[in-house]
């Protein structure tokens, strides 16, 4: 898809309002694309779409009316987007059984955290990029016969899911599974779909972990020893966007990371 500033395409982000959708929101801003962020945070997303010229919606991705009506919001301010890109998502960590270590008691994963997690990493991804494609099926086709292009975002932990890690590696491996057949059920409508599997990247939730903490992670990594940057996220991102020929792909972007079992 080229993206042109003498004939503004419009994007939907989720969980556009910090960390790698706000950057990506702001890459695209910068190429001429109508963007509305998709996210919780009102106050950030507001702050974010003000700047790049976009619009805000608040939304909860597991909540199929609250999506519907960022949807119908976002497109009666900028029109049927061409581009979804799905990074909303939680973070979750426990061990499917635990034990105390003064009482020896044992419990088991929070059966209702197991669930959040899949509603927001999975579900939500899926309910974003299934309205989102019966919008972009009633475009004009573009050049190649293109009509539209999603961008889902999963992670290394999908194929390289440490301790603690079940709910999220398993929302992950998910996304990662659903990125072939829908792309092959989409082929015929001229949308694409493709995933990002970022590795250990500087987001809000890093950014919280001590110095030294960061600097052992981004020490692990083979090269470049640096941790993941939204800019990074992003320029992938809209390479995904105008290389029409990338499709049904799930590609990492971890600086050949290769996660440890702790």
């Amino acid at each position: 898809m080229r993206l042109s500033l003498n004939a503004p395409i419009t994007a939907v982000v989720t969980g556009g309002a910090s960390g790698l959708g706000e950057a990506t929101a702001r890459r695209l801003a910068e190429r001429g694309v109508k963007v509305a962020l998709f996210d919780r945070n009102a106050e950030l997303g507001e702050r974010v779409a003000a700047e790049i010229g976009g619009v805000f919606c608040r939304t909860d991705v597991s909540h199929d009316a609250e999506v519907d009506a960022a949807f119908q919001m976002a497109r009666a301010a900028l029109g049927q987007e061409r581009i979804l890109v799905n990074c909303a998502g939680v973070v979750s960590g426990a061990k499917t059984v635990s034990r105390d270590r003064e009482t020896g008691a044992i419990t088991h994963f929070p059966l209702d955290l197991f669930e959040r997690t899949l509603r927001v990493n999975l579900l939500g991804t899926y309910r974003c990029l299934a309205k989102s494609a019966a919008g972009m099926a009633t475009l004009d086709r573009l050049e190649d016969g293109e009509r539209g292009t999603i961008i889902n975002t999963a992670s290394v932990a999908a194929t390289d899911g440490q301790v603690g890690q079940a709910a999220y590696a398993a929302s992950k491996a998910g996304v990662v599974g659903l990125t072939l057949p829908v792309a092959r059920d989409l082929a015929a409508e001229g949308i694409r779909v493709n995933s990002i599997l970022p590795g250990i990247f500087q987001t809000p939730m890093m950014d919280s972990l001590p110095g030294n903490v960061q600097d052992s992670l981004a020490a692990n990594i083979p090269f470049p020893k640096r941790l993941g940057t939204g800019e990074d996220y992003a320029a992938l991102a809209l390479h995904i966007v105008e290389n029409v020929y990338l499709n049904g792909e799930s590609l990492r972007l971890d600086g050949a990371v290769r996660l440890a079992p702790r």
